[in-house]
């Protein structure tokens, strides 16, 4: 599962379990409904900034968001550029 993916699920159940709905979550991080959508469904990766708020707007640390991703199971190269060798 790519790492967004697995990001957005995580986000996603964090929420809920907090009894959060799209739209409280979003207005408590700053942050716009389809944005926050996007994040969850593993469509955008939210800036260094922007995981701050939404752990901040959740009331958890950044390392709760983080503790159940597991890299062996994200794409290595995670729709990210990278240099070509050479």
């Amino acid at each position: 599962m790519d790492i967004r993916e697995q990001f957005g699920r995580i986000l996603k159940e964090t929420r809920t379990a907090k009894g959060l709905t799209q739209e409280e979550l979003a207005f408590r991080a700053g942050m716009s409904v389809p944005y926050l959508s996007d994040i969850e469904r593993g469509r955008s990766s939210p800036s260094l900034t922007m995981l701050v708020d939404l752990a901040v707007a959740l009331e958890v640390s950044l390392v709760e968001l983080f503790k159940d991703i597991r890299i062996e199971e994200a794409k290595r190269d995670g729709g990210r550029k990278r240099p070509r060798d050479g």
